[in-house]
């Protein structure tokens, strides 16, 4: 097994789409894990269904530049700032556009690649170039990290700032998911949705990681559809 490889079935830079499925996929992981990971189980199968469908990892930092000490395990990714992550998955998007022809791309993020695509909705021209987002456990609210993140911010408001620091331990884009970070209210601010996307959001009760899983959910916008789905 090679977690760097691309999962099978996604980075056919030939295909093109069908009238059926116009829109190719863009499969985005979660912190410190790959695209191999990820989805080895879900883009056979999208692929199988006639779908384009098309993987990246992104977000490559290491310990020096806030990667955390996750980012020394092999093949960890979506350790950097998500800010930065999302002007790389511009980058890709707009080659995979140019490759298949397409107007639109359709965006799957599990984890912090739910809200890197809403930092790329937002932020980085991204609305103009997604059709439909759907969203697997995303941090889109923040999260608590099962009391971690709380304790966090207790301390913080005791006067004590301990984010500088845990950006070298945990990482910078692990902090930036925690609730109430500049990052989550900054992709939230005015609203959870752009107008024209069609977002699917599904978490589930048993998430250990985003917590409480209701943080997950978005609330529809103008010109925007949300469909929260609890499993």
């Amino acid at each position: 097994m090679n977690p760097r490889q691309a999962p099978v079935g996604t980075n056919d830079w030939n295909c093109r789409p069908t009238a059926e499925h116009p829109n190719p996929v863009v499969l985005l992981h979660g912190t410190w894990e790959n695209a191999y990971e990820n989805w080895s189980g879900m883009s056979p199968e999208l692929k199988e269904d006639g779908y384009c469908v098309f993987a990246l990892n992104f977000g490559i930092a290491d310990l020096p530049t806030k990667g955390g000490l996750g980012s020394a395990l092999p093949n960890a990714f979506g350790t950097k700032d998500i800010a930065q992550s999302a002007g790389e998955i511009a980058t890709y998007v707009d080659a995979v556009l140019a490759a298949t022809g397409a107007d639109k791309v359709d965006l799957v993020g599990h984890s912090q690649g739910g809200l890197v695509s809403r930092q790329y909705l937002k932020f980085n021209g991204g609305a103009e170039k997604v059709d439909k987002l759907v969203t697997l456990g995303a941090t889109n609210h923040g999260t608590t990290l099962s009391g971690i993140g709380t304790l966090d911010r207790f301390i913080g408001s005791l006067g004590l700032n301990l984010d500088p620091a845990l950006n070298y331990l945990v990482g910078e884009s692990g902090m930036q998911q925690v609730y109430n970070s500049d990052l989550v209210n900054g992709v939230n601010a005015g609203g959870d949705t752009m107008p024209g996307i069609d977002y699917t959001v599904i978490g589930t009760k048993y998430d250990e990681v985003t917590t409480p899983y209701k943080r997950t959910f978005l609330q529809a916008g103008p010109g925007a559809t949300v469909n929260n789905v609890t499993v």
